[in-house]
């Protein structure tokens, strides 16, 4: 019998605390960090937040609300949108009402399961060429290992390999564009003027101008028709010049390519880090599923395996992103009255849903804060929206088949050749924006 696992999570207080303590020390690093007990077992959560009424909601049937059955009632929250346009402006990701419509229709054919068939040989290519730099027996970083295999792929399937996106230098300022949302979030609450602020906060800014600048250069490369445009970014580029005036269309397609670029890598790479993290703790597991990735590569080899070959891998996948979403909370503004359950929702209330509230909630699933292996092993019955790893709704992550596929092709060809091997070292939560292992998941290689 597999003993009982509990991952590592930030520590809980018995009661809630004032607000205004989630915009000092690590609360304010970390978005996951200071909830109380209370918040995995309460239904909802009302705070007064610097002039706002925020309502976290913690039921499966109030977020469906929100996000299907009345979601032109709760658009993305202004703030956010001020914290995110210097980097992606009125992308996919920012965008609502008929621009969103019209930006989600332009970029879902590159997401179809047939695109994403296609791929599946860069996906493996990438997972090969990460490993030919591995040794037996030394210790690597996995995080950052899955950061740059992740970020390769996303330049390779969508910006046609261009080296610009996937240096060390375009790597160190991405980090910090991540990094840096701090300051610039407790500005945007105070409804100040978002100024960069010590040495984080104007690495961050640094970083923001030199993905944005990169990616205009690769626009206008292809715009001018200086590089090929038969490349995603190129299709992007002609669809929106096809329904958008021109000088609209070239900055949605920076904005979007902004969107793509990290919320392709940064995403993926952190669920890689956490599943590999929880792999190295489980060891017996791990050699359970090495078993079963090595026999799909053999029988079911085209150019990398798939979901259906991989069940129990994919429902470790599955319950990694359930402890550690990737993206773990997300917001929306009611622009009418509502009502959520008991609570009235009044203009311009903000609703919070955090998937690592609910995905970790006592009332919905079974020792939520535990491992539990085969939690998604077959058909079980549990509300659509309690569940959210790529968000809900109508604005489901366009991209979520496609990171599904990737990781389970690079988790199945690394573990097929490689054993992931504890050393010891503490690990923790950290991240606003996404949900990163602190200080990284140091682990030795074995070959196999």
């Amino acid at each position: 019998m597999i003993p009982r696992f509990v991952p590592t999570h930030p520590p809980r207080r018995p009661k809630p605390v004032a607000s205004w303590r989630g915009l000092i020390g690590e609360r304010a690093r970390t978005a996951v960090y200071g909830w109380s007990e209370l918040a995995f077992e309460t239904d909802h959560i009302r705070r007064r937040v610097l002039g706002f009424n925020v309502h976290v909601l913690l039921t499966p049937e109030a977020v469906q609300r929100v996000l299907l059955d009345n979601a032109a009632n709760y658009p993305k929250p202004g703030i956010v949108k001020s914290l995110l346009a210097p980097i992606i402006g009125q992308g996919l990701l920012t965008a609502d009402g008929e621009l969103w419509r019209e930006q989600r229709r332009i970029v879902a054919a590159s997401f179809t399961p047939s695109a994403i068939q296609e791929r599946r040989a860069l996906f493996a290519a990438a997972a090969l060429r990460t490993m030919e730099g591995w040794s037996e027996g030394e210790v690597r970083d996995l995080a950052a290992e899955s950061t740059r295999t992740t970020m390769l792929i996303i330049a390779e399937a969508l910006f046609g390999g261009d080296p610009r996106l996937t240096s060390r230098e375009a790597m160190a300022h991405i980090a910090a564009a991540l990094a840096g949302f701090s300051q610039p979030r407790l500005q945007a609450l105070a409804g100040l003027p978002i100024i960069p602020i010590g040495r984080k906060a104007k690495a961050g800014r640094r970083g923001q101008l030199y993905l944005r600048e990169t990616l205009g250069t690769l626009v206008a490369d292809r715009v001018e028709v200086r590089v090929p445009d038969k490349d995603f970014l190129g299709l992007l580029i002609r669809a929106l010049r096809e329904r958008f005036p021109a000088e609209q269309a070239v900055a949605l397609a920076v904005d979007n390519a902004a969107t793509f670029y990290l919320a392709g890598h940064e995403t993926t790479a952190n669920a890689l880090a956490w599943t590999l993290y929880l792999l190295s703790e489980q060891p017996e597991l791990q050699e359970e599923l090495a078993g079963e990735a090595s026999g799909a590569i053999a029988s079911d080899w085209q150019e990398s395996p798939t979901t259906d070959s991989l069940p129990r891998l994919y429902a470790f996948l599955q319950e990694s992103m359930r402890l550690y979403p990737p993206v773990p909370r997300f917001d929306r503004q009611a622009t009418a009255a509502d009502r959520l359950g008991e609570a009235e929702i009044q203009p311009g209330d903000i609703v919070s849903i955090w998937p690592w509230l609910l995905h970790r909630h006592r009332r919905l699933w079974d020792d939520p804060d535990a491992f539990v292996a085969d939690r998604f092993a077959g058909k079980r019955e549990r509300h659509r929206f309690q569940y959210l790893p790529f968000g809900g709704g109508s604005r489901t992550c366009v991209g979520a088949h496609f990171a599904t596929v990737e990781a389970l092709t690079l988790l199945a060809l690394w573990l097929a050749n490689w054993r992931f091997v504890s050393i010891g070292q503490a690990v923790r939560v950290s991240g606003l924006v996404t949900l990163r292992p602190v200080p990284g998941v140091l682990l030795r290689l074995e070959r196999r």
